[in-house]
């Protein structure tokens, strides 16, 4: 059964980073797309970015591009999220997602309807 497990949230001070581990197990096709997607308190919920299994390729929403950068290791099942320059609005739980597919994705995208598996979440305290 595939599993996502989030980890690495916490209290930053504003300005300070934090990277966030998606430990990814139970897969049973090489190509998937990992996604993230935030929703702060009162808020909808934000797609913030994606990356593909095979290629790495990735998907920046506008309102984290140059500041959020997402990664992989295969090696590790695991995708990252680094996000960096943290304001009190990026206050917010974060969640890794997952689809699967038959063939190599040539591009992946954050709507949350095309994401069949979820995590936890994980939470971000931004203050000082």
């Amino acid at each position: 059964q595939l599993q996502l497990v989030e980890s690495g949230g916490g209290l930053v001070q504003p300005g300070g980073s934090l990277r966030l581990s998606c430990a990814t197990s139970g897969f049973t096709t090489m190509y998937y797309a990992i996604g993230w997607f935030r929703q702060a308190p009162g808020k909808e919920r934000e797609g913030v970015s994606c990356i593909t299994s095979t290629d790495a390729i990735t998907y920046y929403a506008d309102s984290v591009k140059g500041q959020f950068g997402i990664s992989r290791d295969n090696d590790k099942h695991t995708v990252y999220l680094q996000m960096n320059n943290l304001k009190p609005e990026d206050t917010d739980v974060d969640s890794c997602v997952a689809e699967r597919g038959a063939l190599p994705y040539r591009y992946c995208s954050v709507y949350v309807d095309e994401y069949d598996y979820w995590g936890q979440g994980t939470q971000v305290t931004v203050s000082s």
